[in-house]
């Protein structure tokens, strides 16, 4: 699909407006599912006053070329990891602090408060305005020749991570060589050899398919990286009022009913690529945290990235 037919999604009648909404991630996968949810009940609530078109499965482009649209405005909506967002807002780094969150409470409490919220508007100066964090579970080693058991396991071994610093950060920590490569390109970079393994949720290891590569799953659940659905901030200043409160309203039944779908999506990914082959393995935590635990020296100098990690250590 080319730019030409996204500017087409720019027009409408009148009477309505059509927000265009681009994303990396596979028709199956449950943050896309999510958005039909928010286009469905945004069209719901509007009586057909607004429009969501989705251009799924990197049609538009890797998440950097997603963020690039909606700086400049061709496109309204997108939705990357929060590991992306490193490079325009430092405080995005909190995310890939391995061991940051205690459970699943803790991160849904997290992102429900004001703590959450602050976050979602720090990207207004990059022309970035935050909706919603929705989950994206736990990320986690899966590889191709032998399971990650203990840290000494990833000694030497090409992991893809994704562009953040943090990330590279915790590989190297971990005795692993990390290797950046853009999630349309890493089917073929770990079928190739390019890289021994790669780190992420269930959902997104069983809808790229990477388990028909890598057999081995170790659930360490290093960090809990959420997906952040962000609107360009020259689209969020065109909305009335209303309109702006059609779309929040819509955003929380999106979110309620996306981490619903994220925990059934979970389990079935779980069992399906078990069901292919894959081993699963759960190694002890404890080992991992320990030998990552130096990260956080990296904000010895840092008053506010140390303030926002007290404050969510410290969130009941």
């Amino acid at each position: 699909m080319t730019l030409t037919i996204l500017f087409l999604g720019c027009k409408s009648e009148k009477s309505s407006k059509t927000l265009r909404l681009g994303h990396t991630l596979d028709v199956q996968h449950p943050v896309h599912k999510a958005m039909v949810i928010f286009g469905e009940e945004l069209d719901k609530l509007s009586k057909g006053k607004i429009k969501v078109n989705i251009y799924p499965s990197g049609q538009l482009g890797g998440e950097r070329e997603c963020l690039e649209l909606l700086q400049i405005g061709s496109l309204d909506i997108t939705k990357v990891s929060a590991a992306v967002l490193e490079n325009f807002i430092p405080e995005y780094k909190v995310f890939s602090i391995p061991y940051m969150f205690r459970d699943k409470a803790h991160t849904f409490s997290v992102f429900d408060s004001e703590i959450g919220e602050n976050l979602l508007l720090k990207g207004e100066r990059f022309r970035l305005r935050g909706l919603t964090f929705y989950d994206a579970g736990s990320r986690s080693f899966y590889m191709k020749e032998a399971p990650v058991k203990m840290p000494k396991d990833l000694k030497g071994k090409k992991i893809r991570v994704q562009k953040s610093n943090m990330a590279v950060a915790m590989i190297n920590d971990l005795g692993g060589s990390p290797t950046p490569i853009s999630w349309g390109e890493l089917y073929t970079a770990l079928q190739q050899g390019v890289v021994d393994g790669a780190e992420n949720n269930p959902p997104s290891f069983y809808t790229s398919k990477h388990y028909e590569v890598c057999k081995f799953y170790s659930l360490d659940e290093h960090t809990s990286v959420p997906d952040v659905l962000l609107i360009g901030t020259d689209t969020w200043k065109r909305l009335s009022n209303q309109e702006k409160e059609w779309v929040s309203k819509a955003i929380k039944v999106s979110t309620i009913a996306q981490r619903k779908l994220w925990a059934a999506s979970e389990k079935e990914s779980l069992a399906a690529v078990k069901a292919a082959g894959v081993q699963i393995f759960y190694p002890e935590k404890k080992p991992f945290e320990e030998q990552t635990k130096g990260i956080l020296s990296l904000f010895d100098e840092n008053k506010e990235m140390k303030t926002l990690i007290s404050s969510i250590k410290n969130k009941q």
